[in-house]
């Protein structure tokens, strides 16, 4: 058994303490999924179109009001016969009889139909991006994807530098700034460059509070801990179309997000709720404050730091133990993996699971709303997905592997995207929208796994780096859809087919990553190179010759257990 397992084991093991810690971290979970799920609501493109210019109207027909003047200025489309939302009817010189003889732009604004997702304004209708300036909407959203991309990667190395405490604070700071920032900006540029930063910043928040609660959990509970974490921030996601009615206007939402950050670190901030890893302390050598936060554990899991049954060691003698020959505290960098063996290919593997689940979902998600004006429905239905993804996670990935159920969800993600991008337009109705939603639910599935595995096979010198790069990779993934908006969807068929490729691929790449559940987290570098690939199913031989490592090199491997 390693030193620091034997450590924990002495402060309580996962005791009373420890589990009143991870239950406590759910909760911060609700502002968090409030802060993530604000972007469709900011966003929702309301129905529209263009107010009447009489001045483009022949004399005898600037005195119309109401209905008639609407339809003698903007033009009717298609078999519905519905507005136009971006053209007016041009009319030859004056005439007694004239007639509109073509079209032109909006000359007075636009009339929306409101609200839109809740809001009565957004900075959709605040600053009129539609029409021509309707490629600002995918490029704010790519913005927001961004923020939380460079977030993961920056704030995730900042975990292994400065502590998960010390960046989940920063975070929440930051969070709380700019968010008021965003609720008092001036201009759109203002609005995208502020949407960015508070990006990265909850998503720094987020990462922290992930890792922090993994490394306070035993084997047997992380599944459990972690997929309560998601839950509830699904219960956040739910809760914003309520708060967006309550609010009606997108700044005052925007402030009683801020608000509710600035409560979170109100009560998180302090050290009872929210201490200081001490996984990552013991990991890089700081045993001084180790010392502190799990001598209070102990006591408050009732056990007594200095004295022990017979057969067990005390707390203070473990750490005396472990403190012999004074050792210095050591950071580590992300790129240390160079010099792995394994760890470096389970991380990428990973991370393009998480990179397929992210870019694929916009395939499903384009099914199921077909029509820019429909929000609610996909919006709680998406939400919805993703609470029975969790509970399914979590009924299934303990006792099937998290290997086995990743490979599930990748190839049902794969198989549903090939049949609508095959035969779409062959299928009924109700078939398209079952594979969209089985599609959908399977990509949420993958993404919040390859999370959970990077995080158990990543050691815990690396582990907020390590993670982050894979929910970075998911992000990006995601911003595939925003950016194929941006040019009027005219590359999402593309987009279908890379990303259905690309699972098929990730199928077969999930094949060579190792088994993590039962298993200690690994503390250091080497430890996680020891991670071997177990066999798939149960009833065969543990042998494994390590696919991409010479054969010399995998008859040295040892299990980490």
């Amino acid at each position: 058994m390693d030193p620091e397992v034997r450590v924990l084991l002495a402060a309580g093991g996962f005791g009373r303490a420890r589990r009143l810690l991870a239950v406590a971290s759910w909760l911060p979970c609700v502002v968090l999924g409030l802060a993530l799920s604000s972007e469709p609501l900011l966003t929702a493109l309301p129905a529209h179109h263009c107010r009447p210019d009489p001045a483009l109207l022949p004399p005898t027909l600037r005195a119309l009001r109401g209905p008639a003047l609407l339809d003698a200025s903007v033009p009717r489309l298609g078999p519905a016969r519905s507005l136009s939302p971006c053209l007016l009817l041009r009319y030859p010189e004056p005439a007694p009889r004239a007639r509109p003889n073509g079209t032109g732009p909006c000359t007075r604004g636009w009339h929306y139909v409101l609200p839109a997702a809740g809001l009565l304004r957004s900075p959709v209708t605040q600053w009129n991006l539609v029409c021509e300036d309707g490629w600002k909407v995918p490029l704010e959203q790519t913005s927001h994807l961004l923020g939380w991309l460079l977030g993961c990667v920056i704030l995730g190395m900042g975990c292994d530098r400065f502590g998960r405490r010390a960046v989940f604070v920063a975070s929440l700071v930051l969070a709380i700034g700019l968010g008021a920032g965003e609720a008092l900006a001036a201009s759109f540029p203002a609005l995208l460059a502020l949407r960015l930063l508070h990006g990265g910043a909850l998503a720094g928040a987020s990462l922290a509070l992930y890792v922090a609660r993994l490394e306070l959990c035993d084997p047997p509970h992380r599944l459990v801990f972690s997929m309560g974490a998601g839950l509830f921030s699904g219960v956040g996601t739910l809760l914003l179309p309520g708060l967006a009615l309550l609010a009606q206007d997108w700044r005052l939402l925007q402030g009683l997000s801020a608000l509710a950050t600035g409560l979170l670190l109100l009560f998180w901030g302090y050290p009872a709720l929210f201490p200081e890893s001490p996984c990552w302390l013991l990991a890089t050598g700081q045993l001084a404050r180790a010392r502190k936060i799990l001598w209070h554990l102990a006591e408050a899991s009732g056990v007594d730091p200095e004295n022990s049954p017979e057969e067990e060691s005390s707390l203070a003698t473990e750490l005396d133990i472990l403190s012999a020959g004074s050792p210095q505290p050591q950071h580590h960098c992300i790129l240390e993996l160079r010099h792995t063996h394994v760890t470096w290919r389970n991380g990428l593997i990973l991370g393009f699971s998480s990179l397929v689940g992210g870019g694929i979902r916009a395939s499903f998600l384009r099914r199921l709303s077909p029509h820019e004006a429909v929000f609610y429905g996909p919006y709680f239905l998406v939400a919805a997905l993703e609470m029975a993804a969790t509970i399914f996670l979590l009924l299934t990935v303990d006792r099937c592997g998290r290997r086995l159920i990743l490979l599930l969800g990748t190839l049902v993600m794969g198989l549903a995207s090939l049949l609508l991008l095959a035969g779409a337009q062959y299928l009924p109705g109700w078939t398209v929208l079952s594979l969209s939603v089985l599609g959908l639910m399977a990509s949420q599935a993958v993404s919040t796994l390859s999370s959970l595995f990077a995080a158990e096979i990543f050691p815990t010198v690396i582990r907020g780096a390590g993670l982050g790069l894979v929910l970075g990779a998911g992000f990006l993934g995601q911003a595939a859809a925003p950016l194929a908006n941006m040019h009027g969807r005219r590359g999402f068929f593309l987009q279908h087919v890379v990303f259905a490729s690309f699972a098929i691929l990730a199928l077969l790449c999930v094949l060579l990553l190792p088994e993590s559940r039962g298993r200690g987290l690994p503390h250091s570098l080497q430890d996680a190179d020891r991670l071997r690939r177990s066999p798939l199913l149960r009833g065969h031989p543990c042998q494994d010759h390590l696919p991409l490592l010479p054969p010399s090199h995998c008859r040295t491997q040892t299990q980490l257990v």
